[in-house]
């Protein structure tokens, strides 16, 4: 199954970084890939919040939903997405913001997936993988933008 796996460290805080990622409704606004986003659901529990939300990928022709259970967990600054429906088999991301100062932390991002049909994986996967290895460059990008820094 592709995968991908990186850590970095940013001139935010955990904090604000998880406040980033989690902000899943702008990602149309700068995610590689994003067309549209929808939360079709948000279920509130005493440590965590889980979205529903459909994703919107399109690139040239190419055009495909699919929809993600989303857990927010801000006490353990981390996020997990995984896919329901749609055109992964399967489909998991995780992000864990870990605070160095604050003002600094590290971010671990990893996805892995597999589209349900071959053919989908063999037209379209060099390019997702092309994509989500843009991802963290996005949102470092975005939170420059979003909190100020040069």
């Amino acid at each position: 199954m592709p995968n991908f796996r990186t850590t970095r460290s940013v001139n935010h805080s955990a904090n604000n970084m998880f406040d980033l990622v989690a902000d899943v409704e702008s990602y149309p606004e700068f995610v590689p890939l994003c067309q549209s986003l929808y939360v079709r659901s948000q279920e509130e529990t005493d440590d965590q919040t889980v979205l529903l939300a459909d994703m919107t990928v399109a690139y040239k022709v190419l055009r495909e939903t699919f929809t993600s259970r989303v857990v927010l967990d801000r006490d353990g600054l981390k996020i997990t997405t995984q896919a329901v429906e749609g055109p992964f088999r399967n489909m998991e991301n995780n992000w864990q913001f870990r605070g160095l100062s604050e003002t600094t932390c590290d971010i671990s991002f990893s996805l892995e997936y597999e589209f349900r049909s071959y053919a989908i994986q063999l037209l379209v996967g060099g390019l997702f993988d092309r994509a989500f290895r843009k991802y963290a460059d996005a949102f470092e990008q975005r939170a420059d933008q979003v909190y100020r820094r040069p």
